[in-house]
């Protein structure tokens, strides 16, 4: 009785003492550290409990002190100490003022609505107003099908970031050769320009509707207003971009939802559109570029990213299976509010816009909205198409940064980053005589840069040394196998058509 009341002393002391490294005091004496390694395979607690109880048998033998440790653990004492101590030390904790947060489900919440809007940039909306002009309720259960591709895809991505620690570019900087990191992260920079050019152009497109401002001029005011938001990630204001980054969210979701107020669709005309089917060769284009384009690189490799710097001011973070639960419910809804945002704006347009011409570009696409539903629901959508490209823009270069940290291991400043990105979108502002087909093309660039993300992704998710017990089964990594096909496929596909003319 005498020595288990050491051994608690001594569990206690290790556990309360602020030099605790890793689970276990730091310690040079052989028979501690090998109880720590003995305790790996049964957590950290058991491996302080392993370790305190070796220091504390110093003066009675150190095989006799591990030994009557290894019995105290068949008794189930570990079990009460580690409760009671754990009560200790979370009142200790409260009357130090000190309050831990990382156990909050809301706490954890917010990286996947960052990355969602990369799911309602300029593109997206381009792409679901022509669907609906052109072919009405028709490809609605291509949205749904590709957004429920999008929660899986993201939710990969940010439980590889978790349990991990790291973020995919990070992870294979660390997997490739000099001249390998080099070369992928090229391809990932042109992804990267692509993406901020269709942001880029939407943003110019909707200053333009809104206050008549040249193209090129619409690009320098949104260029400088995405950077000075920039400012804000990272550190302890993080918490704060991800704040102003989700109520632009939520302007986007009321600016493209607004008009389904003023002209509300038939229910059974949306229900139908739940049906697959398809009407001609056209439609299946339609359907393909839609779902080849939905899941966007840079979504991929950011979300690895946001689920580690959400935690970056200090705060504490909770336990890797509390995280996971969180992410789950947090891409869900993000996603789902992305989702109706691009189902909203297809219903929009195939209620109030459909065989309407001129609809193939976004400025048509407002004007033919103001024709209909009236000058306040075009300005309304003009700020939606606003508040999506600002968004957008600053995720897609935040995303840029991250690519050039993991994979060059250089951590340049964020302005440099939007630089990069922003002088080539306002060259072609300024040089292109039709912006739509500018972003078009982004489009096809950024269907190109799929593969470099989603097999990656794919791997390191069903590799056991990287996720340990949190490895894809193989059932969900049969299903991530098929869903990474589909869209790998769709995008070699719409690249095809493109380049042929056809698409």
């Amino acid at each position: 009785m005498q020595d288990t009341g050491i051994e608690d002393n001594a569990a206690r002391k290790a556990l309360n003492d602020d030099r605790v490294v890793d689970g276990a005091k730091a310690t040079n004496d052989p028979t501690v550290a090998n109880a720590r390694r003995q305790g790996r395979g049964y957590g950290r607690g058991h491996a302080v409990r392993a370790a305190a109880a070796a220091s504390a048998g110093k003066g009675y033998g150190r095989r006799h002190s591990v030994d009557k440790h290894r019995d105290y653990v068949k008794a189930g004492g570990p079990e009460r100490v580690e409760s009671e101590l754990v009560k200790e030390r979370q009142r200790a904790r409260h009357e130090a003022g000190v309050v831990r947060h990382g156990h909050s489900l809301a706490s954890i919440l917010g990286p996947a609505f960052v990355a969602a809007v990369a799911y309602v940039d300029p593109g997206n909306v381009a792409a679901n107003v022509t669907s609906g002009a052109r072919y009405g309720y028709m490809l609605m259960w291509v949205l749904v099908v590709a957004n429920a591709m999008s929660v899986l895809i993201q939710y990969q991505s940010a439980k590889l970031g978790i349990v991990t620690g790291r973020s995919l570019p990070e992870l294979l900087g660390s997997r490739m050769s000099d001249a390998g990191r080099f070369m992928f992260f090229m391809q990932a920079e042109v992804i990267a320009i692509a993406t901020d050019l269709a942001e880029l152009i939407g943003g110019a497109i909707a200053l333009n509707l809104l206050f008549g401002l040249p193209l090129f001029a619409g690009g320098v005011v949104i260029g400088i207003v995405s950077t000075v938001l920039l400012m804000f990630e990272g550190g302890r204001t993080h918490r704060l971009f991800e704040k102003m980054v989700i109520a632009l969210l939520l302007v986007i979701t009321f600016g493209f939802i607004a008009g389904l107020f003023i002209a509300p669709p038939a229910p059974a005309d949306v229900l139908g559109g739940l049906v697959p089917r398809f009407s001609n060769r056209d439609s299946v284009l339609m359907a393909a570029s839609m779902l080849g384009a939905t899941v966007m690189p840079h979504a991929i490799y950011l979300h690895s990213t946001l689920v580690n710097d959400h935690y970056a001011g200090g705060e504490e973070r909770p336990t890797t299976r509390e995280l996971l639960h969180g992410s789950k419910i947090d891409v869900f809804w993000a996603l789902v509010l992305a989702g109706t945002v691009n189902l909203a704006l297809l219903i929009l347009a195939a209620n109030s816009l459909y065989g309407m011409k001129g609809t193939d570009s976004i400025s048509g696409a407002q004007h033919a909205i103001v024709s209909v539903l009236g000058p306040v629901i075009g300005t309304i959508f003009s700020i939606g198409l606003l508040a999506s490209s600002l968004s957008s823009t600053s995720v897609g270069t935040y995303a840029g940064s991250e690519i050039m940290h993991g994979l060059l291991r250089i951590k340049a400043p964020m302005w440099a980053c939007r630089v990069v990105t922003l002088v080539p979108g306002l060259i072609v502002l300024w040089f292109a005589p039709n912006p739509t087909e500018a972003l078009v093309i982004g489009q096809v660039i950024l269907s190109i840069g799929i593969p470099f993300a989603i097999i990656p992704l794919l791997r390191y998710t069903h590799d056991r040394k990287l996720m340990g017990k949190y490895v894809d089964g193989p059932i969900k990594h049969a299903i991530f196998i098929a869903v990474a096909a589909l869209i790998v496929a769709l995008n070699v596909l719409l690249i095809v058509l493109t380049l042929l003319g056809i698409a």
